[in-house]
């Protein structure tokens, strides 16, 4: 789960916040039983999460399950490295979407009855679907890039980059795993609090929290987010000197994914970066403020989660031949619960060559699968 106000803020003091030593580091929850009363804080969210959180995670879960479903049921479709990295994706978001329903009890009961064990594995699954995700949202854009603006390239080494994008994934996730292991050390429940949060030792001092708010913010957001506008940036100018139909509606999906990349992850990550700030040196003290800046974290972070539900429409329904594989699996279900009639025949996706610049054979396609 992603770092709370409550997580990061320390240094209580009667002095002059400005002239504390970042390396003396009393824990934030001090601060705050004897500073600031932050019930209002919770109570709203007991109220905010909840339903937000069950509805990311079932409509989350459908879509994500959908594109898990397509790939295992047409099992030669994973022909290209983006079918690969969406496959990969899907199951990164499926591991977090399954988490928030406990995030969501704990925010209704106002506390975390899950057990330390549960605290860390939920915490680090969070972690591995962010980084994950961010990094197979990055290899698809450079995919995409080389599959249209060296499309030569591309034709020329398709059995190569299908080989590579196992191993790319490969290491995605043993990447993942690694930069999530923060939360295997720190993240607990402590008896004497509520929540599922990270609790660092107060040997290590408060910059090893900015160091992991820092890696998320970097590796997170910062350079995927790079890589992401390079590589868009590119091919769009390349898909304005095209003369093609469909290139108006390429344009569309590239502007949609890279707008909801920026609205969802961008004022999050901006908070995240003041967060750091208030864990190295206390900006902020006013009560009300840091009740006001909880509760706007509190809104940022359910924005970023939404992107784990956006993904499958984003990068894979928006595809004509993704629409047809679930529209087929749909009915042959339904042709096999009606045994009195004669099973319908419908053209194998497979047998059609059309395909797009997500796919190696033509990239005059919009976009999709």
């Amino acid at each position: 789960m992603m770092t709370s106000m409550d997580d990061i803020m320390t240094e209580f003091t009667t002095e002059d916040p400005s002239s504390v030593s970042p390396s003396v580091t009393p824990d934030y929850d001090d601060y705050d039983d004897l500073m600031c009363d932050r019930a209002s804080v919770r109570v709203f969210r007991g109220r905010y999460e909840p339903p937000l959180f069950w509805l990311i995670a079932l409509v989350g879960g459908v879509g994500n399950l959908a594109v898990v479903w397509i790939y295992t049921n047409f099992r030669r479709r994973l022909k290209t490295m983006t079918d690969v990295y969406l496959l990969n994706l899907a199951v990164a978001d499926l591991l977090f979407l399954v988490t928030l329903p406990l995030w969501a009890a704990e925010a209704w009961q106002g506390t975390w009855s899950f057990g330390s064990p549960l605290c860390k594995t939920t915490s680090a699954l969070y972690k591995v679907n962010l980084f994950s995700s961010m990094m197979l949202l990055t290899c698809i854009s450079v995919d995409r890039y080389v599959v249209i603006v060296q499309s030569t390239k591309a034709q020329n080494s398709q059995v190569e980059r299908r080989r590579c994008s196992r191993l790319v994934c490969l290491g995605v996730w043993l990447l993942a795993l690694l930069l999530a292991t923060p939360e295997l050390v720190f993240a607990t429940k402590e008896e004497s609090k509520d929540y599922c949060q990270m609790v660092y030792p107060s040997h290590l001092g408060n910059r090893t929290k900015v160091l992991v708010l820092s890696l998320q913010v970097s590796m997170g957001f910062c350079l995927p987010f790079l890589v992401m506008a390079f590589c868009y940036s590119v091919i769009f100018a390349k898909l304005l000197r095209t003369r093609n139909f469909q290139k108006h509606k390429a344009m569309r999906v590239i502007l949609a994914v890279v707008v909801v990349f920026i609205v969802s992850q961008l004022p999050y990550n901006g908070m995240l970066v003041f967060e750091a700030a208030q864990a190295y040196r206390m900006t902020v003290t006013d009560c009300e403020e840091l009740k006001r800046l909880d509760v706007v974290g509190q809104v940022l972070k359910s924005l970023a989660y939404l992107h784990a539900c956006l993904n499958p429409f984003l990068y894979a329904f928006v595809g004509d031949r993704f629409r047809r594989d679930v529209l087929q699996l749909l009915r042959g279900c339904r042709c096999r619960t009606t045994a009195s009639k004669k099973p319908l025949k419908f053209r194998s996706p497979l047998s059609s060559t059309r395909a797009s610049v997500m796919s190696d054979s033509d990239t005059s396609q919009a976009l999709s699968l």
